[in-house]
């Protein structure tokens, strides 16, 4: 089978005009729809909040020994035969980098999805903005813009993204100074090999890590029958089978071998590894992500499809 998700040279100056148009109209559905899951997800929560040195009240503790006493709240201690430390809030913004492929393999949709690879990996995106901007945190994107700290921290990526120059493969992160977070969203359909041997070295700059690995259910299950043509959208390379069906199981294994040898090295380095399928609620990657990147989870999480 031809290779799947090459990095490519430019595109024609009317091809990227062309696919900026498409983006440009993607865009503010895409960030109506986030706005809707993020208010979904975070209904309840208190974001990433922590405890640390603040002024806001966060929630009272049992008391340990070798703490200090001028923590102790001795009003709440007066009500049971418990003594509590009055934890604040912890209120240093954190940086975190959110970036999302746009390249041609990630316009695909198959009709077993709601919506494009490249719909979905911008709804998770912005969404996490939104949830981030809300807790008080930097938000950035590699190449495309310098971290802020704003309310309208999402609706500032979204206008950003409009504007952006497109490329293929994994941003320019040389911009990217000190310890902080990186979602990096795509379909990843490249060698596992290949793909680690870009991310790897943002992982031995300190950089902590988040995956999310976005695909169509076609590319799961290969539901395709007899005489069958193939293109890979970076290439244009095609693949014609007479019987498609006869690829099927050694596709699906090639596949799913893939996928486990990537979250199995970013489980090695530290990283978190999330995958979503399009047939299925954005909301699902959105909580494991945002777990992630508030330290509740272990560093791979159960996959969210079928």
């Amino acid at each position: 089978m031809a290779s799947i998700g090459q990095i490519v040279e430019q595109t024609s100056s009317s091809e990227v005009l062309k696919r900026a148009r498409q983006r440009a109209v993607l865009v503010p559905d895409c960030m109506v729809e986030a706005k809707r899951i993020a208010n979904t997800v975070i209904a309840g929560w208190h974001g990433r909040r922590k405890r640390g040195i603040g002024e806001n009240f966060w929630q009272f503790r049992p008391y340990s020994d070798g703490e200090s006493f001028a923590r102790i709240d001795w009003r709440r201690s007066a009500r049971d035969d418990h003594t509590y430390i009055r934890d604040r809030e912890w209120e240093a913004a954190h940086t975190v980098w959110l970036w999302a492929d746009m390249s041609p393999s990630m316009m695909y949709k198959s009709s077993f999805a709601s919506v494009s690879k490249e719909s979905r990996a911008v709804v998770l995106m912005l969404a996490l903005a939104e949830i981030l901007a809300r807790s008080g945190e930097r938000i950035g994107c590699p190449g495309i813009m310098e971290p802020i700290s704003a309310r309208n921290a999402a609706e500032r990526l979204a206008t950003a993204i409009m504007h952006a120059p497109l490329t293929s493969g994994l941003p320019d992160t040389r911009m990217i100074r000190g310890a902080s977070d990186i979602v990096l969203i795509g379909d990843f359909l490249d060698d596992a090999d290949r793909v680690m041997e870009r991310i790897t070295p943002l992982a031995r700059r300190g950089l902590r890590g988040h995956v999310v690995e976005i695909a169509d259910p076609a590319e799961e299950t290969f539901p395709y029958t007899g005489r069958t043509e193939f293109t890979d959208p970076e290439t244009g390379e095609k693949l014609v089978s007479g019987r498609a069906e006869s690829l099927g199981e050694d596709y699906r294994r090639a596949y799913i071998a893939r996928r486990e040898s990537i979250s199995d090295q970013l489980r090695r380095m530290g990283w978190s590894f999330v995958h979503n399928r399009t047939d299925r609620l954005a909301s699902e990657a959105l909580v494991a992500i945002h777990m992630h990147l508030s330290g509740m989870t272990p560093a791979v999480a159960r996959s969210t499809g079928p």
